[in-house]
């Protein structure tokens, strides 16, 4: 029988990891915070916000492993990727796999460790907070959730049939034949509302229906899409929709009609909380680097511009220094940038 486990379940791994309890999977929940780790052994996953549920899990901390895994579903933040890759190296079945639920472009990294051959990356279309040691906080419509899943060059057919079986346990997933394409439309998501939106110090929301953070947020869309575009990246449909269609405007009047399709477009995952916002909060370093970053990074590499990702990156670390804290006005630091 296969081994299956979550390697970081904080907000987002409790979430799945109740889910594919509750229906009828059976996976471990890893987690080196021992007080979320405790709380999951005593009272279960509590899942809160737009569903209600307590699961009884299977929750332990990284010295509790033992075995191999067939699966690991990977959920830790990418600062300590080749550490903790290099980590489940040992408990990983010689025909297992890793499979990357993180944000940016994790595949690589992890597949010069363990082989491409036991590297898959997956999408996730949804977000959760993590409230307190043991509850989460699903933050996404229960309707809009869904995975997208890719492999890369050695995965068999039968694991990945058997992977797609057990995220099916919590929503739908689509194979993803573009899967870099499917990150990068994730990462120009995720620079954009989780980048401004930790800026302002606030939700998806507060970026997709505040007059004066949209004008700035479709302008990182448009650099999100021109560096993955000189890169040679075909950004694949988000939840059926076709971004670039919606956001790569050529004129000011389409950047006009593009930025009043926002709200409508991140309507169902307004509330929505950056996790870099979340790590800040905690004192904790964030992801700005492998989000927002590396966008900035690919911009250099290819010759295009990134002045807004740019300023989204120095602002955050500013915050991570001390020297300025996330609050809404904070917008204003954009305009010398709008023309």
């Amino acid at each position: 029988m296969s081994r299956y486990a979550i390697y970081g379940a904080g907000s987002l791994g409790t979430v799945l990891g109740a889910y594919i309890t509750q229906n009828g999977g059976s996976i471990d929940l890893i987690n080196r915070n021992k007080s979320h780790v405790e709380a999951l052994k005593k009272n279960g996953a509590q899942i809160t916000g737009t569903v209600s549920m307590t699961v009884p899990v299977s929750a332990l901390t990284p010295d509790e492993m033992s075995g191999k895994y067939d699966v690991i579903l990977l959920l830790t933040k990418q600062l300590l990727n080749t550490e903790v890759v290099t980590f489940l190296k040992d408990y990983l079945a010689d025909d297992g796999v890793i499979v990357t639920l993180q944000n940016g472009l994790p595949e690589p990294g992890i597949a010069e460790i363990v082989g491409s051959h036991r590297t898959m990356g997956c999408v996730v279309e949804w977000g959760a907070t993590l409230s307190s040691p043991g509850v989460c906080t699903l933050t996404s419509a229960p309707e809009s959730l869904s995975f997208h899943m890719g492999k890369m060059e050695g995965i068999t057919d039968e694991r990945f049939a058997e992977v797609k079986t057990l995220l099916e346990l919590m929503c739908p997933v689509y194979e993803e034949k573009n899967l870099i394409g499917a990150r990068w439309s994730k990462l120009l998501i995720n620079a954009t509302f989780s980048g401004l939106g930790t800026v302002v110090g606030g939700v998806f929301g507060n970026v997709s229906e505040n007059k004066a953070a949209r004008r700035v947020a479709i302008r990182c869309m448009k650099e999100c899409m021109d560096v993955g575009h000189a890169a040679g990246v075909e950004f694949a449909p988000v939840q059926g929709k076709n971004i670039t269609a919606l956001f790569d405007y050529k004129t000011a009047f389409k950047r006009e009609i593009a930025t009043m399709l926002i709200p409508i477009a991140m309507k169902k995952h307004r509330n929505i909380e950056p996790s870099m916002l979340q790590d800040l909060k905690k004192n904790k370093p964030c992801e700005i680097d492998a989000i927002n970053g590396i966008v900035c990074a690919w911009g250099k590499r290819y010759g295009i511009p990134t002045p807004i990702n740019d300023r989204i990156v120095e602002i955050i670390k500013q915050y991570e220094r001390g020297e300025r804290k996330p609050e809404a006005r904070n917008i204003v630091l954009f305009d010398e940038l709008l023309g």
